[in-house]
């Protein structure tokens, strides 16, 4: 590793799961276009996520993160972006609630558009071509002037995320994320959910709640707060020619961040502590993630864990585990008690999407929601074990209601697959089985909460 991290120090560094551009000309002018264009974010506004995961560290606030498995050009759409934030909103409510503490907004999305792939081409029938590594790289069309990789959809990523997080900023700030909404459209999914009976009690807690503060005088209108929210994005840095790009001096700090997204986390397939990717996520100072896998060791993760946050800053690196449902009690604890023992602060945040991939009887990708379920479960009681806390969950997932994953309390089966079955790579939790999981984890955090000895304060004599 290099001693003086620059942006470029990375291409110094071996790399996996990065594309070969025919045109290296082509490419190089594309990377100094995305040089001179506006951050998309700002470090002051990363640095505010830091502060708000600090609290998730200490287990004073809960992540939530979630959104597409990848974005693509052609679902790009104002409803679209709606519908996704205004399942966050309710997934939030929900959370908060039961967890009597701030929830932390962390989207995929305005940045997650390249994807790593298990092999480098795919073949049908006779023809074999590169694998689709999403829209900020090739098309998913199976014709080879869609798979040849092309530097140009960088451009057109850049203005779709300037746009996404144009309208997501407008949404958070502008009234549409007002606490009243957010509950009335949660009371409408408990209306019409087949398991409608197992969520009234606490809806209608946080009904009652909410009748109280305003009683009280407290509301939308008094207190601009209950109107507006903050919301982050995130993704995968895994095309480190564009991150590269996009990475600024703050003139306030004299520090370098990516001002591609809020969040950039390094993926289960390119965490070697040797290589590129980890090069480029140790100098900047956003809030970086790590996907960990069953491959992880304990004595590697303290590794990577020294690299990526060497000054153990809470609120600067999360852990998101993604083991599969029959794995968690096995992978989870030894990496939990060498962290734990080591003083390492981190958060500890559980991905129980892409351990769970099976192929349906009818050749879909699909991911069971009872396995989904199973793995979760699993994160909460080694936390529980082992004495720590569980932090957040990391879901693939839409507003919309899509036929991806089978089972949720509308049992979608195989059959169902092919209804509206519109992903381009992993198969996403809809809204119903999305916001199904933020009640059962609900359920988790308030057993947690009550667990926790709280100290008895006496009465003023």
């Amino acid at each position: 590793m290099t001693e003086r991290w620059t942006p470029s120090s990375w291409r110094k560094m071996p790399i996996q799961q990065v594309p070969v551009y025919p045109d290296a000309e082509a490419l190089e002018g594309v990377e100094r276009q995305l040089a001179g264009f506006p951050p998309l974010v700002f470090a002051g506004e990363a640095r505010r996520l830091k502060r708000d995961l600090a609290k998730v560290a200490a287990g004073e606030a809960f992540l939530l993160q979630g959104g597409d498995c990848a974005e693509s050009f052609a679902e790009h759409s104002a409803d679209n972006i709606r519908d996704f934030f205004r399942l966050f909103l309710q997934m939030a409510v929900v959370l908060t609630f039961a967890g009597a503490s701030p929830v932390v907004k962390v989207g995929r999305i305005a940045g997650q558009f390249a994807k790593p792939r298990s092999a480098p081409t795919e073949k049908v029938g006779d023809k074999e071509l590169p694998s689709y590594r999403g829209d900020i790289i090739n098309g998913i069309e199976f014709t080879e002037e869609a798979r040849t990789p092309d530097p140009r959809r960088q451009l057109m990523v850049y203005r779709q995320s300037a746009a996404t997080l144009n309208l997501l900023r407008a949404f958070a700030s502008g009234g549409y994320a007002n606490l009243q909404n957010a509950h009335r459209w949660m009371l409408g999914f408990v209306k019409d959910s087949p398991s409608s009976g197992r969520y009234q009690e606490l809806a209608g807690r946080i009904t009652e709640a909410l009748d109280f503060m305003r009683a009280c005088g407290i509301d939308p209108e008094s207190h601009p707060e209950m109107r507006s929210t903050d919301f982050y994005t995130s993704h995968e840095a895994l095309l480190l020619g564009y991150e590269e790009a996009l990475t600024r001096i703050d003139s306030t700090s004299g520090d370098w961040y990516a001002t591609s997204g809020h969040m950039l986390w390094i993926g289960d397939r390119t965490r070697q502590p040797d290589h590129a990717h980890v090069e480029y996520c140790r100098g900047i100072k956003n809030p970086i993630g790590l996907k960990c896998g069953p491959s992880l060791t304990p004595d590697e993760l303290l590794r990577l864990i020294d690299m990526l946050n060497p000054d153990n800053e809470p609120g600067r690196l999360t852990l998101i585990c993604r083991f599969g449902a029959d794995k968690v009690l096995e992978h989870l604890p030894p990496l939990v008690r060498a962290v734990k023992e080591s003083g390492r602060i981190v958060i500890w945040s559980c991905d129980p999407m892409h351990g769970n991939t099976v192929k349906a009887a009818n050749g879909y990708k699909t991911r069971p929601f009872d396995l989904i379920m199973r793995e979760i479960k699993g994160f909460f009681d080694v936390h529980q074990a082992e004495g720590t806390h569980a932090g957040g969950i990391h879901l693939e997932m839409t507003g919309k209601n899509v036929t991806e994953c089978t089972g949720g309390a509308r049992a979608l089966t195989d059959e169902d697959l092919h209804d509206r079955y519109h992903t381009h790579c992993d198969p996403r939790l809809n809204a119903e089985q999305a916001l199904e999981v933020a009640f059962l984890v609900a359920e988790r955090l308030k057993r947690e909460r009550a667990a926790r000895t709280v100290p008895h304060v006496a009465a003023a004599e």
